[in-house]
């Protein structure tokens, strides 16, 4: 497949950025330009796209940079699915398969301002952990040179490809085939770590691997929700900030290059009893913040959408590891009312979370605390009244 030659992109690159300066997700001239510079359609040159095909089956429809037109839809603000698990994939079409991403170019306004909290400095060394197609990599090139830049992905293939695209527009940085949560081995010491993987905690080697003072940011899924925080890591080790207002939720990182080890799932019981309830699934489902209030109370809890079998109708369901589960209704007259199976307290905590959560003025993510000490234990805490809450380890 040829690619469109650059002057034709120029007027696109040049609209990305202009968009997200406008929605204040770049507010330094420096990412601007990068931007402006740095063509996303050399990087993704295909990409999946989600429909509903004439059977009403759900696919990943293969789309590719091949005209004009095409060149507009790479430069959007969208998430862009370039990997498709084969483990879970079926090609049901000639251009179309079911199955779970597995790699992807972001959301270019969440790109852009991660790269912005990062805070990065002329003369900083950054590791990036999650290559990807090398777009990002090729951001942080254009504003620091590529001598500066190491990035590691647990696909080869991956790595191979972003290395061609990246010299191909006159970018070399530090490309490594392997466990991302290790970090770049024998590289010394980094500035900054930007994770575009999500992790359910911190990894040592992260740490290790930064410079006193030297900043990480790094998505952490903790189960019901998850966000990016951003921490400065000391002498010592210990590892402190915040959560960003930036919030994105990216794939989890992975040790096998191509899928995800498929999750046990314990047995559900009946359900055991059904209660009114003030906490509404519309209410969960429209504040990020709650949900990850949730995730602080509930650990090693699910948030899952659930369809009734019967009647079609579908529900937010809180589901743990020893099958206990509570779930209650997306739409219809019974949205006041909690169904559960096993432990009833599990509905319980939500319900408490909730309620400090209110009783506090509903804070942003952003006024929560992320701490990870040098044991590897963390925790989280509100920053206006100090109230914290232990993570797993």
């Amino acid at each position: 497949m040829s690619l469109p030659d650059w002057c034709v992109a120029h007027p696109h690159m040049a609209a990305l950025a202009g968009e997200l300066k406008r929605a204040g997700a770049i507010r330094t001239r420096a990412w601007a330009d990068a931007f402006a510079t740095v063509p996303r359609h050399v990087f993704v040159p295909h990409w999946f796209e989600q429909e509903t095909d004439e059977r009403g089956i759900t696919v990943w429809r293969q789309r590719s940079v091949d005209g004009e037109g095409a060149l507009t839809a790479v430069y959007r603000d969208v998430t862009l699915v370039t990997g498709l698990d084969p483990a879970t994939a079926e090609q049901v079409d000639a251009d179309a398969w079911t199955g779970i991403p597995t790699s992807s170019s972001t959301l270019p306004s969440l790109m852009a301002g991660m790269l912005e909290d990062l805070g990065v400095q002329d003369g900083h060394r950054v590791l990036e952990i999650g290559t990807g197609t090398g777009y990002n990599s090729a951001l942080l090139c254009a504003r620091l040179g590529g001598e500066r830049v190491h990035s590691v992905d647990v696909d080869q293939a991956l790595v191979d490809a972003a290395r061609d695209r990246l010299r191909g527009v006159g970018f070399d940085p530090q490309l490594l085939p392997g466990d991302g949560t290790q970090g770049y081995p024998d590289a010394g010491f980094f500035d900054r770590i930007i994770s575009t993987c999500s992790v359910p905690s911190v990894p040592t080697a992260w740490i290790d691997q930064l410079r006193s003072g030297g900043v990480l940011l790094t998505d952490v899924a903790l189960g019901i929700e998850g966000g990016l925080v951003r921490l400065s890591v000391d002498a010592e080790g210990r590892a402190r900030g915040f959560f960003t207002t930036t919030a994105g939720r990216f794939m989890a990182a992975r040790s096998d290059a191509r899928t995800y080890p498929s999750a046990e799932r314990p047995e559900r019981p009946s359900a055991t009893g059904a209660r009114p309830t003030a906490l509404t699934a519309p209410e969960i489902r429209s504040n990020y913040p709650l949900r990850l209030v949730l995730a602080f109370q509930l650990p090693a809890t699910e948030l899952v959408y659930y369809v009734d079998d019967m009647t079609g109708e579908m529900a937010l369901q809180l589901q743990r590891g020893d099958g206990s589960w509570a779930r209650v209704p997306l739409t219809g007259d019974n949205q006041g009312m909690v169904t559960f199976g096993g432990d009833e307290g599990l509905w319980k905590q939500a319900e408490e979370a909730w309620a400090w959560w209110s009783g506090v003025g509903r804070p942003t993510h952003d006024r929560f605390g992320y701490a990870r000490e040098t044991d590897g234990s963390a925790y989280v805490w509100h920053l206006h009244d100090g109230t914290r809450w232990n993570l797993p380890g």
